[in-house]
Protein backbone atom coordinates (compact mmCIF):
# COMPACT_ATOMS: atom_id res chain seq x y z
CA UNK A 1 0.00 0.00 0.00
CA UNK A 2 1.15 3.44 -1.20
CA UNK A 3 0.41 7.08 0.02
CA UNK A 4 1.56 10.05 -1.33
CA UNK A 5 2.11 13.54 0.15
CA UNK A 6 3.12 17.02 -1.50
CA UNK A 7 5.16 19.59 -1.09
CA UNK A 8 5.13 23.00 -3.32
CA UNK A 9 7.69 24.76 -4.38
CA UNK A 10 9.05 26.60 -0.92
CA UNK A 11 8.79 23.19 0.73
CA UNK A 12 5.38 23.24 2.40
CA UNK A 13 2.95 20.61 2.73
CA UNK A 14 0.24 20.58 -0.18
CA UNK A 15 -3.39 19.26 0.76
CA UNK A 16 -3.99 16.62 -1.61
CA UNK A 17 -8.07 17.82 -1.68
CA UNK A 18 -8.60 21.22 -1.82
CA UNK A 19 -4.45 21.72 -3.83
CA UNK A 20 -3.61 24.53 -1.10
CA UNK A 21 -1.16 24.60 1.54
CA UNK A 22 -2.17 23.28 4.56
CA UNK A 23 -2.00 25.57 7.50
CA UNK A 24 0.83 25.36 10.56
CA UNK A 25 -2.31 24.52 13.25
CA UNK A 26 -3.53 21.59 10.55
CA UNK A 27 -0.41 19.79 10.47
CA UNK A 28 -1.11 17.13 13.16
CA UNK A 29 -4.61 16.84 12.11
CA UNK A 30 -3.63 16.79 8.61
CA UNK A 31 -1.08 13.74 8.83
CA UNK A 32 -3.56 11.51 11.67
CA UNK A 33 -6.25 12.42 8.92
CA UNK A 34 -4.39 10.78 5.67
CA UNK A 35 -1.36 9.79 7.08
CA UNK A 36 -1.79 6.94 9.73
CA UNK A 37 1.10 3.89 9.88
CA UNK A 38 -2.02 1.21 9.05
CA UNK A 39 -2.11 -1.04 12.13
CA UNK A 40 -1.18 -4.24 9.28
CA UNK A 41 2.40 -2.51 8.62
CA UNK A 42 5.77 -4.24 9.96
CA UNK A 43 7.73 -1.33 8.32
CA UNK A 44 7.41 1.77 7.20
CA UNK A 45 9.02 3.24 3.98
CA UNK A 46 9.22 6.89 3.39
CA UNK A 47 10.44 7.47 -0.22
CA UNK A 48 11.80 10.70 -1.60
CA UNK A 49 12.27 10.92 -5.37
CA UNK A 50 14.91 12.74 -7.42
CA UNK A 51 15.42 14.84 -10.94
CA UNK A 52 12.99 14.70 -13.79
CA UNK A 53 10.49 12.81 -11.93
CA UNK A 54 6.80 13.63 -12.58
CA UNK A 55 4.12 13.06 -9.82
CA UNK A 56 2.76 9.63 -11.08
CA UNK A 57 6.37 8.44 -11.92
CA UNK A 58 7.78 8.83 -8.32
CA UNK A 59 4.30 6.52 -6.93
CA UNK A 60 5.46 3.60 -9.84
CA UNK A 61 9.11 3.89 -8.59
CA UNK A 62 8.17 3.17 -4.78
CA UNK A 63 5.51 0.83 -6.12
CA UNK A 64 8.63 -1.21 -8.23
CA UNK A 65 10.98 -0.83 -5.55
CA UNK A 66 8.54 -2.52 -3.22
CA UNK A 67 7.37 -4.63 -5.21
CA UNK A 68 10.96 -6.03 -6.37
CA UNK A 69 11.60 -6.25 -2.47
CA UNK A 70 8.07 -8.39 -2.01
CA UNK A 71 9.85 -10.96 -4.93
CA UNK A 72 12.69 -11.10 -3.85
CA UNK A 73 11.73 -12.23 0.16
CA UNK A 74 9.37 -14.51 -1.51
CA UNK A 75 11.69 -16.26 -4.15
CA UNK A 76 14.77 -16.40 -1.41
CA UNK A 77 15.41 -18.53 1.56
CA UNK A 78 18.03 -18.41 4.62
CA UNK A 79 18.81 -14.47 3.01
CA UNK A 80 16.63 -13.16 5.76
CA UNK A 81 15.99 -15.10 9.01
CA UNK A 82 14.82 -12.23 10.81
CA UNK A 83 12.12 -11.67 8.17
CA UNK A 84 11.23 -14.68 7.22
CA UNK A 85 10.83 -16.57 10.70
CA UNK A 86 8.56 -13.40 12.13
CA UNK A 87 5.55 -13.63 13.32
CA UNK A 88 4.14 -11.42 11.51
CA UNK A 89 5.29 -11.70 7.79
CA UNK A 90 7.32 -8.55 6.47
CA UNK A 91 4.55 -6.08 5.16
CA UNK A 92 6.08 -2.61 4.43
CA UNK A 93 3.65 0.45 4.22
CA UNK A 94 4.72 3.14 1.67
CA UNK A 95 4.75 7.29 2.13
CA UNK A 96 5.93 8.93 -1.02
CA UNK A 97 6.99 12.63 -0.55
CA UNK A 98 6.68 14.41 -4.19
CA UNK A 99 8.27 18.00 -4.89
CA UNK A 100 8.30 19.64 -8.00
CA UNK A 101 11.64 18.35 -9.98
CA UNK A 102 10.86 18.72 -13.75
CA UNK A 103 13.64 20.59 -15.72
CA UNK A 104 15.35 20.68 -18.92
CA UNK A 105 18.12 17.73 -18.99
CA UNK A 106 21.05 20.69 -19.53
CA UNK A 107 23.42 22.07 -17.16
CA UNK A 108 21.58 24.45 -16.47
CA UNK A 109 18.35 22.50 -15.62
CA UNK A 110 20.52 20.63 -13.32
CA UNK A 111 21.85 23.51 -11.85
CA UNK A 112 18.14 25.15 -11.40
CA UNK A 113 17.10 22.07 -9.59
CA UNK A 114 19.98 21.73 -7.54
CA UNK A 115 19.09 25.46 -6.30
CA UNK A 116 15.62 24.83 -6.15
CA UNK A 117 16.12 21.34 -3.85
CA UNK A 118 18.97 23.04 -1.58
CA UNK A 119 16.82 26.43 -1.22
CA UNK A 120 13.62 24.01 -0.41
CA UNK A 121 15.64 22.55 1.92
CA UNK A 122 17.37 24.94 3.62
CA UNK A 123 15.45 28.30 3.34
CA UNK A 124 12.38 26.43 2.79
CA UNK A 125 10.23 24.30 4.77
CA UNK A 126 10.70 20.91 3.45
CA UNK A 127 13.66 20.19 6.25
CA UNK A 128 11.06 21.30 8.49
CA UNK A 129 7.59 19.51 6.84
CA UNK A 130 9.50 16.21 6.09
CA UNK A 131 11.10 15.72 9.73
CA UNK A 132 7.87 16.71 11.55
CA UNK A 133 6.24 13.92 9.53
CA UNK A 134 8.85 11.77 10.55
CA UNK A 135 8.27 12.94 14.35
CA UNK A 136 4.45 11.90 13.58
CA UNK A 137 5.03 8.67 12.00
CA UNK A 138 7.60 7.76 14.65
CA UNK A 139 5.25 8.90 17.54
CA UNK A 140 2.25 7.11 15.99
CA UNK A 141 4.23 3.87 15.57
CA UNK A 142 4.50 1.34 18.43
CA UNK A 143 8.14 1.28 19.15
CA UNK A 144 10.26 -1.67 18.14
CA UNK A 145 12.85 -0.93 20.60
CA UNK A 146 9.95 -1.46 23.25
CA UNK A 147 10.89 -4.89 24.76
CA UNK A 148 6.65 -5.54 25.38
CA UNK A 149 6.20 -5.01 21.65
CA UNK A 150 8.83 -6.95 20.21
CA UNK A 151 7.49 -9.65 22.59
CA UNK A 152 4.07 -9.74 20.13
CA UNK A 153 6.44 -8.41 17.12
CA UNK A 154 3.82 -5.23 16.80
CA UNK A 155 6.52 -3.03 16.16
CA UNK A 156 6.91 -1.19 13.06
CA UNK A 157 10.27 -0.04 12.12
CA UNK A 158 10.89 3.33 9.77
CA UNK A 159 13.26 2.86 7.24
CA UNK A 160 14.40 6.48 4.68
CA UNK A 161 14.71 6.02 0.90
CA UNK A 162 16.16 8.66 -1.20
CA UNK A 163 17.19 8.83 -4.95
CA UNK A 164 18.86 11.90 -6.90
CA UNK A 165 18.29 14.92 -4.98
CA UNK A 166 15.67 13.23 -2.51
CA UNK A 167 18.32 12.34 -0.62
CA UNK A 168 19.38 15.94 -0.07
CA UNK A 169 15.88 16.06 0.89
CA UNK A 170 16.17 13.52 3.70
CA UNK A 171 19.20 14.71 4.91
CA UNK A 172 18.26 18.04 5.56
CA UNK A 173 15.01 16.77 7.93
CA UNK A 174 17.32 14.39 9.76
CA UNK A 175 19.82 17.11 10.47
CA UNK A 176 17.05 19.08 11.41
CA UNK A 177 16.01 16.97 13.82
CA UNK A 178 19.45 16.03 15.53
CA UNK A 179 19.41 19.77 16.36
CA UNK A 180 16.01 19.74 17.68
CA UNK A 181 15.64 18.07 21.20
CA UNK A 182 12.64 16.82 22.85
CA UNK A 183 12.24 15.07 26.09
CA UNK A 184 12.04 11.45 25.64
CA UNK A 185 14.58 8.34 26.87
CA UNK A 186 17.41 7.11 24.93
CA UNK A 187 17.18 4.89 21.85
CA UNK A 188 18.76 1.38 20.92
CA UNK A 189 20.58 0.77 17.59
CA UNK A 190 21.20 -2.59 15.67
CA UNK A 191 24.73 -1.70 15.41
CA UNK A 192 27.78 -0.22 16.86
CA UNK A 193 26.08 3.27 16.82
CA UNK A 194 25.72 5.94 19.85
CA UNK A 195 22.75 6.03 21.81
CA UNK A 196 20.42 9.59 20.62
CA UNK A 197 18.50 10.90 24.00
CA UNK A 198 15.74 13.34 22.82
CA UNK A 199 15.30 13.69 19.66
CA UNK A 200 12.09 14.39 17.53
CA UNK A 201 12.24 10.77 15.76
CA UNK A 202 14.34 7.94 14.97
CA UNK A 203 14.95 5.90 12.03
CA UNK A 204 16.01 2.57 11.63
CA UNK A 205 17.94 2.88 8.42
CA UNK A 206 18.90 5.61 5.64
CA UNK A 207 19.33 4.38 1.96
CA UNK A 208 20.86 7.19 -0.71
CA UNK A 209 20.54 5.76 -3.99
CA UNK A 210 22.16 7.69 -6.19
CA UNK A 211 22.76 10.73 -4.67
CA UNK A 212 22.99 14.20 -6.22
CA UNK A 213 25.46 16.54 -4.30
CA UNK A 214 29.13 16.69 -3.72
CA UNK A 215 31.12 13.96 -2.06
CA UNK A 216 32.41 16.36 0.46
CA UNK A 217 28.51 17.03 1.54
CA UNK A 218 28.44 14.93 5.01
CA UNK A 219 32.19 16.52 6.43
CA UNK A 220 30.88 20.42 4.94
CA UNK A 221 26.62 20.65 5.12
CA UNK A 222 25.42 17.58 6.31
CA UNK A 223 27.84 17.32 9.79
CA UNK A 224 25.74 16.45 12.23
CA UNK A 225 24.15 12.93 10.71
CA UNK A 226 27.35 11.95 12.47
CA UNK A 227 25.36 12.00 15.52
CA UNK A 228 21.62 11.94 13.35
CA UNK A 229 18.47 9.86 14.95
CA UNK A 230 19.16 6.84 13.25
CA UNK A 231 19.45 3.29 14.59
CA UNK A 232 21.18 2.31 11.71
CA UNK A 233 23.62 3.49 8.46
CA UNK A 234 23.43 6.12 5.92
CA UNK A 235 23.87 3.56 3.38
CA UNK A 236 24.66 5.53 -0.35
CA UNK A 237 24.82 3.68 -3.84
CA UNK A 238 26.88 4.75 -6.43
CA UNK A 239 27.89 4.24 -9.99
CA UNK A 240 30.54 5.03 -12.52
CA UNK A 241 27.72 5.04 -15.33
CA UNK A 242 25.61 7.51 -13.29
CA UNK A 243 26.23 10.96 -15.77
CA UNK A 244 23.61 12.89 -13.88
CA UNK A 245 26.07 12.95 -10.74
CA UNK A 246 29.06 12.84 -13.06
CA UNK A 247 29.10 14.64 -16.36
CA UNK A 248 26.68 16.90 -15.30
CA UNK A 249 27.47 17.47 -11.63
CA UNK A 250 30.98 18.23 -13.06
CA UNK A 251 29.82 20.60 -14.90
CA UNK A 252 27.14 22.05 -12.82
CA UNK A 253 29.82 22.32 -9.56
CA UNK A 254 33.14 21.55 -11.46
CA UNK A 255 33.33 18.28 -9.48
CA UNK A 256 32.09 14.79 -9.09
CA UNK A 257 28.78 13.89 -7.02
CA UNK A 258 28.27 11.25 -4.75
CA UNK A 259 26.26 8.97 -7.14
CA UNK A 260 28.96 8.99 -9.43
CA UNK A 261 32.26 8.24 -6.93
CA UNK A 262 30.84 8.20 -3.81
CA UNK A 263 31.08 9.74 -0.32
CA UNK A 264 34.39 11.06 0.05
CA UNK A 265 34.85 12.15 3.71
CA UNK A 266 32.88 11.83 6.39
CA UNK A 267 32.37 13.12 10.15
CA UNK A 268 32.12 9.56 11.12
CA UNK A 269 33.42 5.60 10.40
CA UNK A 270 33.07 5.38 6.38
CA UNK A 271 33.10 1.59 5.00
CA UNK A 272 33.88 0.87 1.16
CA UNK A 273 31.99 -2.31 -0.05
CA UNK A 274 29.54 -3.41 -3.41
CA UNK A 275 26.02 -3.90 -4.27
CA UNK A 276 26.02 -7.70 -3.66
CA UNK A 277 24.00 -9.88 -5.95
CA UNK A 278 20.28 -10.71 -4.88
CA UNK A 279 21.44 -14.43 -3.83
CA UNK A 280 24.18 -13.48 -1.24
CA UNK A 281 23.92 -11.93 2.10
CA UNK A 282 25.34 -8.86 3.71
CA UNK A 283 27.29 -9.94 6.12
CA UNK A 284 26.49 -7.72 9.47
CA UNK A 285 29.63 -5.85 9.64
CA UNK A 286 30.05 -4.74 6.34
CA UNK A 287 26.64 -2.48 7.41
CA UNK A 288 27.44 -1.58 10.73
CA UNK A 289 29.00 1.68 10.20
CA UNK A 290 27.55 5.33 10.24
CA UNK A 291 28.09 5.62 6.69
CA UNK A 292 28.48 3.25 4.34
CA UNK A 293 29.56 3.13 0.51
CA UNK A 294 27.92 0.57 -2.06
CA UNK A 295 29.52 0.77 -5.54
CA UNK A 296 26.71 -0.23 -7.91
CA UNK A 297 28.65 -0.32 -11.11
CA UNK A 298 28.39 -3.93 -11.69
CA UNK A 299 24.31 -3.07 -11.16
CA UNK A 300 23.39 0.29 -12.22
CA UNK A 301 24.51 0.72 -16.00
CA UNK A 302 21.66 1.55 -18.12
CA UNK A 303 20.10 4.60 -19.44
CA UNK A 304 16.92 5.16 -21.17
CA UNK A 305 18.16 5.50 -25.15
CA UNK A 306 19.28 9.32 -25.55
CA UNK A 307 19.28 9.70 -22.05
CA UNK A 308 21.72 12.29 -21.01
CA UNK A 309 21.75 10.74 -17.54
CA UNK A 310 22.94 7.79 -17.89
CA UNK A 311 22.41 5.05 -15.08
CA UNK A 312 21.70 7.40 -12.68
CA UNK A 313 17.58 6.14 -12.35
CA UNK A 314 18.60 2.34 -12.59
CA UNK A 315 18.40 1.45 -9.01
CA UNK A 316 15.12 -0.11 -9.12
CA UNK A 317 16.63 -3.12 -9.65
CA UNK A 318 16.17 -6.33 -7.53
CA UNK A 319 19.39 -5.75 -6.04
CA UNK A 320 18.32 -2.76 -4.85
CA UNK A 321 15.55 -4.54 -3.36
CA UNK A 322 17.94 -7.00 -1.40
CA UNK A 323 19.47 -4.14 0.26
CA UNK A 324 16.69 -2.51 1.05
CA UNK A 325 15.03 -6.11 2.90
CA UNK A 326 19.13 -6.27 4.55
CA UNK A 327 18.14 -3.18 6.29
CA UNK A 328 15.76 -3.81 7.37
CA UNK A 329 16.40 -7.65 8.17
CA UNK A 330 19.67 -6.03 10.75
CA UNK A 331 17.25 -3.77 12.01
CA UNK A 332 15.38 -6.23 13.87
Amino acid sequence: MIETVDLDETGWLVDAETERPVPEHRLPRYFATYLAPPVWATDIVVYVHGWQTPPASARRAAARLLGLAERQLRSTHGLYPQLEQAARPFAPWTLVVRWPSSSPVTPGGYRRIRDRAHAMGTEGHAAHIIGRLLGYLDAARPDPTDSAVLANRAGQYLHLVGHSFGCRFLCEAVQWATGTALDGGDTLGWGDFPAVPGKPFTADSMLLFQMAAPRDAFATHFTSLATAPLRGPVAATHSRYDRATGFWHLRAERRPGIGHSGIGVAPAPLFNTRLLPTHRRYPHHTLNHRFVNLDASEHFVRGRRLNPAGAHSDHLRPESAHLLLSLAEHSR
